[in-house]
Formats: structure tokens, sequence, C-alpha cells
């Protein structure tokens, strides 16, 4: 991972360690506070939100009433107030989908097997959802960026057709081209903006062709994600707004639609990664999505730590409570505990929320904790925060966010994910230095994590917004060789029934990096200044 060690960020930040009341100083008892975040601490948390009777926290279940009793309960014991007039919970209206998995997708000749080839969904209000023939239209990339001068929808007209739209953007497998972020993906890489344009552009339906690499992700991910249980807020129109299918192809089966109408994939592909692209493929799709859908109501978990000084105006950290629930198609395991994704962050978040309770003096800015639901659905708990703030936001000074903590041991180097988006950073650059760290990159940019956690609700909405966690060295040899062994057994198990509390986890990393985004958000809170975005970033305050 390429070090990136901001002297001028360092030299600036070293005079606000050094000189300024807004940082830690012997004067309070921080010092105790933050050594008291410990391994031990984290770990009762950890395996009790990742426990089988959480069910794996699917929103809506009992799951979801077990976790919220839990979290409500431990932040009254803390002595943490409701950050919602009198109550610790928002309400989050859902509209819950689930399509019979009993369908198969025509395209040709060729007959396509739902999870084993694609998967299709429709988050329309309506029992049956059927494309009968709909055309298909090969768009590229899928992207409008008049900032990149790019629009592989230009002089097209794809009202009733099914776009089938290439995965990531187009700067991840031609980095040298200039175009885009290079290998770092921007959001137009993500498939919910993908769906998104397909809609404003009147298609029918949108399919996306999953390629490992570019998605970041194996086809299993994809395949448990996307089926089950779908998720969307509550909207006027019943969504109407949206294309009536969205689904993925694999590769597999896209090549074979290519060649059918007598082109090579790879080639097609080539060309859409030079320039904006579109290409009539003479073939044609049915499907059909029978759905059953309900109205149901999640929620949000919010509570506050009121500023000594400034209470109206808050620092929030974020995590999301929620998981994939569990499948009981599936023979042996049927829980999808979610210990990594993201038991991690919520115990994170709880350690971290009693210790600044321990603050003497109190924070001057309110620091609030929002536990957040339907993360996995795409963002839908922060999303709807961000369209329906309880805490004004211009009164939120800036957002944190636990999400997949390091449960591989304490590193030398901080991750930062979206790396030069704010001045964030700056305060993160001197808890790293306490600590002995330095900054970083995130190891894969390409993989647009910035867009995949509940900040970027946040930062859609102009509220400065930092992601970091452990990065990649180990912090000696021990923990080197602890790493090597750990990464064999959780490899593969994002989103997957294996990814469970482990006893032989080393939670040393997630205790360092709690400690270091405290500190982070204690000199926020305190320091006069609010934190800006970078001029280079996509996002601005209002």
């Amino acid at each position: 991972m390429k070090k990136i060690f901001l002297p001028l960020v360092m030299s600036g930040c070293a005079m606000i360690a050094a000189c300024s009341p807004e940082t830690p100083t012997e004067k309070n008892n921080f010092d105790d506070v933050y050594a008291s975040i410990t391994p031990e601490k984290i770990a009762p948390p950890l395996k009790t939100l990742a426990s089988d009777e959480f069910e794996g926290r699917l929103p809506t279940t009992e799951g979801e009433r077990k976790t919220l009793d839990y979290l409500t309960k431990e932040f009254k014991r803390m002595g943490l107030k409701p950050g919602n007039g009198d109550s610790y919970l928002q309400e989050v209206a859902l509209m819950e989908i689930t399509a019979d998995p009993n369908m198969t997708m025509t395209i040709g000749d060729n007959e396509f097997i739902y999870k084993t080839d694609m998967v299709a969904s429709s988050k329309r209000e309506q029992s049956v959802v059927s494309l009968e023939d709909s055309e298909l239209v090969f768009v590229g990339y899928g992207v409008n960026a008049p900032e990149y001068g790019w629009n592989d929808y230009e002089g097209l007209d794809v009202t009733g057709k099914t776009v089938v739209i290439l995965v990531n953007d187009p700067g991840f497998e031609n980095p040298e081209s200039g175009k885009f972020q290079g290998t770092t993906m921007t959001y137009y890489g993500r498939w919910s903006y993908k769906y998104e344009e397909a809609s404003r552009q009147g298609a029918a339906g949108a399919i996306i062709v999953h390629e490992t690499a570019p998605a970041s992700y194996g086809w299993s991910v994809v395949a448990n994600s996307w089926s089950g249980p779908q998720y969307g807020l509550v909207s006027p129109d019943k969504g109407a707004s949206r294309v009536a299918v969205e689904g993925w192809l694999t590769l597999e089966a896209a090549t074979k639609v290519f060649a059918d109408a007598g082109l090579d994939f790879s080639a097609e592909k080539a060309k859409a990664m030079q320039g904006p692209y579109s290409k009539a493929l003479g073939q044609s799709m049915t499907v059909t999505v029978n759905n059953t859908f309900k109205a149901s109501k999640s929620y949000n978990v919010l509570a506050t730590l009121p500023g000594s000084e400034k209470p109206d105006e808050h620092v929030i950290y974020t995590s999301h409570w929620d998981h994939l629930g569990k499948d009981e198609s599936l023979e042996g395991d049927q829980i999808y505990n979610g210990a990594h994704d993201n038991a991690t962050g919520t115990a994170a978040a709880l350690v971290m929320a009693e210790a600044f309770t321990q603050l003497t003096p109190a924070p001057k800015r309110s620091v609030s904790f929002l536990i957040v639901t339907a993360e996995e659905q795409g963002l839908l708990g922060s999303k709807y925060y961000a369209d329906n703030p309880v805490i004004p936001l211009n009164k939120t000074v800036a957002n944190i966010n636990m999400d997949a903590m390091n449960v591989l041991g304490k590193t030398k180097d901080v991750a930062v994910i979206g790396m030069g988006k704010s001045d964030l950073e700056q305060e993160l650059t001197v808890a790293a230095q306490r600590q002995g760290r330095v900054l970083a990159q995130e190891d894969r940019p390409e993989a647009g994590y910035y867009y995949r956690s509940d900040h970027f609700s946040f930062a859609k909405a102009g509220v400065p917004a930092l992601y970091a966690k452990g990065g990649k060295e180990p912090f000696d040899e021990a923990t080197a060789k602890y790493r090597k062994h750990m990464k064999v057994v959780v490899t593969g198990c994002y989103h997957q029934v294996c990814d469970k509390f482990r006893d032989g986890w080393d939670l040393s990393g997630i205790s360092q990096d709690t400690q270091l985004l405290m500190e982070v958000g204690y000199m926020v809170a305190n320091k006069e200044a609010w934190p800006t975005w970078s001029e280079s970033s996509e996002f601005q305050r209002p």
C-alpha cells in the first residue's frame, strides 16, 4: 500500500496537537478514558450482536426487535440521552418486496436460472411485473457524467427497452486513459447509480453484467444479497419511477447473449472503455417477477451525549446494526450472523459511547451515535435519516463511520477510504501520530468503498464524512503471523453464513481504531472551526 505522509498537513496538525486546547491535555481525563477502550470491552457486545439468538439481524424480524432492545438498553445504562425527543428510535418506513425464486429469464434461445445465471427483482409495488420480448441494448457503463464529458445514453432512446450495463466505471480497467479517477471507483461505478440512471432514461429493465474484479465481490455475494426479501424506502409513486426489472447476469451468461448477437463480449467491453458507447444487441428478454410485498417499519437508533457548551451542534458517529437474517432453504447453518459486517462497528460504537460519557469535562459539542437499519439493502436507514434528519444537517458538524472493523490485529497504518476528500484527515493524522501510525490510501480504491457505507448518505447531503480503519501493515511479527492465518479463515465469508464471531479473533485492531476515531471526534467536538470538504471533492455543503 502506498503511503501518503502529507507533510504540510502533518506540520499543521503537529502545531494543533502541541498548543491547542481543542486536543486532549493533562487537565482532563482523556488519556485514562482512551486507555479504557480495550479488546476485552469490545468482545462482549460483539459476541452478543453476532450470536444466533439475534438471527442475523434482518430488518423487520424478531432479530431486529432483539437488536433494538439490546442497543436501547445499553445506551440507557450508559446515561446517553434519547436522540429523538424522548425516544432512542427513529421509525424508517420500508417497503419489503420478495420475488418468487421460481423464475427464469429467457434471452433468445437461452433460459437462465435464478441465482445460478441471473438474479432479477422489482422495486415496484405490483404482484406481477413482466417484461415480454424487451429489446436489449448494451449501454457500456451506463454512465451520464457531464463533468467527465461522458454520456453512454447520448442520442439513445431506451424507452421500454432493457439496458445491459458493465459494472464499475470506465477508469477501472483503463487507468492510463486519464478517464474518471483511474482505478479509484467513482459513484458512477456503483450498481445503485446504474439502476437510478437507467430509470431516469426511461428504460423498462436494467441488467448489470457481473465480473468479480471490477465488482470487487464474487457472484455468490450477488446471489445472496439480491435474493430473498428486498427493502426500499416507501415512495409516493409506489416505485413507478424505477425500471420495472433490476437484475444481474453472470459473465458466462452475458457472454452467451453477446455471442448469439454475433458479438464478442470482450471486444464490445473494450470499445465501451474508450468512450461513450452503445449497441443494439438484436436480442430480447422475457422475465416475470412475482412479488409479495408489504409495508413495514424498521428503526434507526439515536443516542446523544449533550455538549457542555454547544449542545445544538453535533458530531455524529454511524454504524449499521442490520445484516442478512437467515435462509431456511440452506442445509446446516442458516444464519448470516454478520459478525464482521457489522457487529464489529456496532460493538465499537457502544464501547466508544460509554467512553465519551466518562470524560470530564464533557466535549463542547454534542456527540451522537446513530446506529442505522437497512444498510445492506442500499444504505436505506442512513438515507432516510439524511432525508429526515433528527439533528438539522446545518448543525451536524461531521460524520464518522464505523463499518466492518479490523479483526486482523493492530496495524502501523490507517487506511483512509476516499482519501483527500475532507480536512477531517488533519484530526485523523494527529490521532494516528499518538499511536505511531501513518495514513495510507485504502488498499482497493477501485472497489468504491466510500460509496458503500452509511457515511455516504451524509456526504451526499454535504456533511463532511470520514471513513477510516486499520490498514494492512501488521504491528509486529506476531500480528503478521496471526494475520496470515486469519485471512485464510475469513476469506470468502463476506455476506456468507461463515461470518461468525470467532474466539480466536485478535480484537486489538478494533480497539486501536476505536481509540483513534474517538480522538478524532473529540477534537472536532472541541475545536472552534468546522471541518470542510477539500476543493477537489465532489461533495460540498449547500
